[in-house]
């Protein structure tokens, strides 16, 4: 089961990728190819930045699955107060660096309940608390069964740019593209506490294709 189709380059990354290669293409016809070669590496870098490959969804057809939001390790898995519904929930936080794939996904079948946007700072996303800090993008998901997930973009040390496409009232299939963030950042999902959380600290974890936890 994937979500696709999708072009393997995200469409955020066009304007950047288009407008580098142009200029590497001016600086190599009027200055040379040496002189370009700089130029050509942050092209490739731009490139690989916003690529968006097909994913595999993991879970089939049971609707309690959760999966990866992003591409990236895990950095937290714990016990906290969920800021936006105002709960005791589990938190699974996945990190991004510049190298992971930037595209986010959602982590659940269900309906968008309310989506949050708080202007803030943009500290190391690896650390903890980039989570209450940094600048951010909430969503609130109800699954079919009444299950609570809140999903939320976070900005890093060098992402200045959040991107999300819906709003309240959006069905969302588990895997589904909803947003991008640009340049380093992290994803955290808040869980009910009697989910079964899979992912553990350190592990490597891929959109849509990996599990992070069942709910009950």
């Amino acid at each position: 089961m994937n979500n696709y189709p999708h072009p393997l380059i995200a469409r955020e990354g066009w304007p950047f990728l288009a407008g580098i290669v142009i200029i590497s293409v001016v600086a190599t016809v009027f200055a040379g190819f040496a002189w370009a070669i700089p130029l050509w590496i942050l092209s490739l870098f731009v490139l690989q930045f916003f690529r968006d490959p097909a994913r595999a969804i993991a879970g089939g057809d049971n609707s309690k699955t959760v999966v990866a939001p992003a591409d990236g390790r895990i950095v937290a898995v714990e016990k906290v107060q969920d800021p936006y519904l105002n709960r005791e929930a589990l938190k699974v936080s996945v990190f991004m660096n510049v190298f992971n794939v930037h595209s986010n996904r959602s982590p659940v079948d269900g309906d968008v309940q309310r989506k949050w946007y708080n202007p803030g700072a943009f500290v190391n996303a690896a650390l903890d608390k980039a989570s209450v800090e940094n600048e951010r993008c909430a969503l609130h998901i109800r699954t079919k069964t009444g299950q609570d997930v809140t999903c939320v973009q976070v900005a890093g040390l060098v992402a200045r740019r959040i991107l999300n496409y819906v709003d309240s009232g959006k069905t969302l299939a588990r895997g589904e593209r909803y947003g991008f963030i640009r340049f380093g950042s992290r994803v955290d999902v808040y869980l009910p506490l009697d989910a079964r959380v899979k992912a553990v600290i350190g592990e490597k974890v891929y959109a849509s294709s990996t599990v992070l936890a069942e709910l009950a």
